[in-house]
């Protein structure tokens, strides 16, 4: 059976039908208590996917006017503020083209409807400063090797590199696909999507499952092996070898050009069955290695990496692919190894048209971050897509928003940039009682702005540990310069405050002086 990935549910229009507002219900307070005995932390990765690609979220559909387009973007942006997300995981370059002013390649057809026009303004440049603005983190979503969702190569627009080069691209399956065995293209699409990275203010750089489409000679790149092949046991090895190149190779230029962007993959979720490897997880479902050359527990164990978030798109106890088999198998390839690992969540199959019984369970989808938090090496979770975390139909987002994010989460800090250098500690200059709540007035020190606060309220004066986990955080409010302004409306008279910087990277400073609500 084959891994049900984003290769199986790329459900265009059916999906962006899904744009049709649906009401969106109330949360418990950022300050609600912790339950069942849960420390919440404090730092999660909380995303989810805005897919692009046939204009599955955003756009809705292409032509829309620049004004239309920007609002849409902002009600996501809504959304993920009311289910409690910290980023957002955008698709920027879905099909050999672009969402911002691309020397390399066109812009998208899934912004005007014609590939190559331009929209009107910088989508790129809007996304990220709206998203900040909401004290989010911003991760951009490319595609590297998928060149158009349609077969003939005559319909890319006559500028497209694929038009100028005929013998990078290969069609396949009704797609068209750059060739990953052509030393040339793997250089040029890492310059297509380094493009972005060194000229935006981007958080990170992200891939889904899309390698190689398939393990097949009918993917005809026999030319391209016969020339580069030499050395290698068979088309398979120098195919996996190819897409190792890209991982490797993107990670030593996200370093060089900004260390501070988080670089990571999400894959399909079996990197290989126990049956055909003793090191494969204890399932029965499509390998990534063998069927999409794309060998991602080696990446982790090598370090290319700065975080993985396979996606585990099954429901506890399925016979083929168990939920609660691939976590531990997951926890233990990324234990000791300084990856992250995320866990890419189906919120598309709850409640679907189609699924089995188990996914109109409501408490399935609780029921994998419940069980997530056995296991230490999961720092979060990515949801897919944004249209079912907004649709809900079961109402299981709500339930699971309701029990695992009672606090607010820093997003996560990775291993290697842990040592920089933090924020200044702020001043919390004031904690007035009013008529509605208390306001508190935070003033930045130093030269830098930071890119959010952190707010923790107490019942008395800190004591060791209050600033470890997310038990006393009640809010994240976004620095939009030097000094800033938060009401807390559930604030009293014994209510004592601190306030830490949180730069973009999520290194924290130490915490303000307390003021005590007057």
């Amino acid at each position: 059976m084959s891994s049900p990935t984003r290769r199986t549910v790329l459900r265009g229009l059916a999906l962006a039908a899904a744009a049709s507002a649906a009401p969106l219900p109330a949360f418990a307070s950022a300050a609600s208590p912790a339950t069942g005995g849960y420390v919440p932390p404090l730092r999660q990765m909380r995303g989810m996917w805005i897919a692009s690609v046939v204009n599955i979220n955003w756009p809705s559909k292409p032509g829309l006017t620049v004004e239309q387009q920007k609002a849409e973007y902002l009600a996501w942006l809504d959304l993920a503020q009311v289910r409690k997300l910290n980023s957002v995981f955008v698709q920027i370059r879905p099909t050999a083209d672009a969402f911002w002013p691309s020397p390399y390649e066109p812009w998208s057809e899934y912004l005007t409807g014609t590939q190559g026009q331009d929209p009107g303004y910088d989508p790129l440049a809007f996304l990220v400063e709206e998203t900040h603005r909401r004290g989010l983190t911003f991760h951009a979503w490319f595609n590297p090797y998928r060149v158009s969702m349609q077969p003939d190569p005559a319909k890319l627009h006559p500028d497209h590199p694929g038009r100028k080069h005929p013998d990078w691209i290969i069609p396949y399956g009704g797609k068209i696909y750059y060739n990953p065995g052509l030393p040339e293209v793997r250089a040029f699409v890492q310059d297509a999507m380094m493009d972005a990275v060194t000229r935006y203010d981007i958080d990170g750089l992200h891939f889904d499952d899309y390698f190689y489409p398939v393990n097949t000679t009918a993917f005809d790149d026999a030319a391209a092996f016969a020339k580069y092949g030499q050395g290698f046991p068979d088309l398979a090895a120098w195919r996996r070898n190819n897409v190792d190149l890209l991982v490797s190779e993107m990670q030593q230029r996200v370093l060089a050009a900004k260390p501070e962007v988080a670089w990571g993959i999400s894959p399909s979720g079996i990197w290989r069955n126990k049956s055909t490897d003793p090191l494969g997880s204890d399932t029965a479902g499509g390998q990534s290695y063998d069927n999409l050359h794309a060998d991602t527990r080696g990446w982790v164990k090598k370090g290319w990496l700065d975080y993985i978030a396979p996606q585990i798109y099954w429901y506890i106890g399925q016979s083929n692919a168990d939920y609660a088999k691939l976590v531990p198998w997951w926890s233990g390839v990324a234990a000791g190894t300084g990856t992250e690992l995320w866990i890419g969540q189906a919120a598309y199959k709850a409640g679907a048209a189609g699924q089995p019984a188990e996914w109109f369970r409501p408490d399935e989808l609780t029921n994998h971050l419940t069980l997530n938090r056995s296991h230490p090496e999961v720092g979060g979770d990515i949801w897919y897509n944004s249209a079912d975390v907004r649709d809900d139909r079961i109402g299981s987002v709500t339930r699971t928003v309701a029990a695992h994010y009672t606090r607010p989460a820093l997003p996560p800090l990775l291993p290697r940039l842990a040592h920089g250098r933090a924020p200044e500690r702020p001043v919390l200059v004031w904690a007035k009682r009013g008529s509605g709540g208390v306001e508190l007035r935070i003033q930045a020190r130093g030269h830098e702005t930071p890119f959010q606060y952190a707010v923790f309220r107490l019942d008395g004066p800190a004591r060791p540990g209050d600033f470890d986990d997310a038990r006393n955080l009640v809010a994240l409010v976004p620095a939009t310069g030097k000094q800033a302004r938060w009401v807390d409306p559930e604030g009293g008279g014994n209510s004592h405050y601190y306030v830490t910087a949180v730069d973009r990277v999520s290194r924290q400073s130490a915490p303000s002086d307390v003021r005590r609500a007057h």
